[in-house]
């Protein structure tokens, strides 16, 4: 008599599908973090910083018997900061961060140009376009009548 074994095996390593369900929450996690409040954070971060620092300057000076008083003051201007910076901070790095993405689309497209250009210069037919598109009136972005 003929008998089959059967035997059930996982198809998956369960601490594969750890490790993947971790990778993923992990990208999903740093898609959901707003990179324009990453950056204020870390600003303000600094700037609260060199506020301890400059407090930390002052109380070294003081005597021995207003320690207490001076931490305590030292505290106050950290939370303080900490409250008056967050939002200048914040729009301080959404500013710096847009400047940043028309900074590197202006260099992509004079790069962009510049290829098309010295394309242009080994290929008439090339040059002939953009000669047709210039004296059509069209706009500096050559682009656009491709």
């Amino acid at each position: 008599m003929t008998a089959f074994a059967h035997v059930d095996h996982p198809t998956q390593h369960p601490g594969v599908v750890r490790a993947e369900r971790l990778a993923h929450n992990a990208r999903e996690l740093t898609r959901r973090i707003d990179g324009a409040r990453a950056n204020a954070s870390l600003l303000l971060a600094a700037i609260v910083a060199a506020l301890l620092v400059a407090a930390n300057q002052v109380i070294d000076t003081w005597t021995e018997g207003h320690l207490l008083a001076a931490w305590i003051v030292m505290w106050v201007v950290a939370f303080g900061a900490l409250a008056l910076m967050a939002t200048p901070a914040r729009s301080m790095s959404v500013r710096v961060r847009e400047g940043l993405a028309r900074w590197n689309k202006a260099r992509k497209m004079a790069a962009d140009d510049e290829r098309l250009w010295q394309v242009a210069l080994t290929d008439v037919r090339v040059m002939a376009d953009i000669s047709r598109a210039m004296s059509a009136g069209a706009s500096r972005d050559l682009r656009s009548y491709f």
